[in-house]
């Protein structure tokens, strides 16, 4: 599986941003998807996933409420909906992909991921 991430940018604190997420291959609906991200100087951290199917979420307490994770399994894509954006969500993006199909159950790790994509740039300003 490979991934693309794009959407990032610079946006002032308060705003919104959607990061997408395409995965290659007609099996990439097969897997859970998820989003870490990762800052200046900081281990990556994970943010948001979903399962395979769409019906299951996890957030980070971190984004929890303010961020929305989806997919369209038709495009192989993933959504990553972030509002009221603040100076600590500043960081670059990864999404990646679970190696284990048709797992229900949401990893939360880095080491439960075994495809990652190229990152794209989130900057928050104030």
């Amino acid at each position: 599986v490979q991934l693309q991430a794009s959407g990032g940018g610079l946006v002032q604190a308060g705003g919104s941003l959607r990061l997408s997420c395409a995965a290659s291959g007609r099996t990439g609906s097969r897997y859970a998807l998820g989003w870490f991200r990762q800052a200046s100087g900081k281990e990556r951290e994970f943010v948001a996933a979903i399962s395979w199917s769409g019906g299951t979420t996890s957030y980070a307490d971190s984004v929890k409420g303010r961020s929305t994770i989806s997919r369209v399994n038709a495009k192989n894509t993933v959504y990553l909906q972030m509002n009221s954006l603040n100076s600590e969500d500043t960081a670059v993006y990864y999404c990646a992909a679970d190696a284990r199909p048709y797992n229900n159950v949401i990893p939360r790790t880095t080491t439960q991921y075994n495809y990652w994509g190229q990152g794209t740039l989130v900057t928050v300003s104030s």
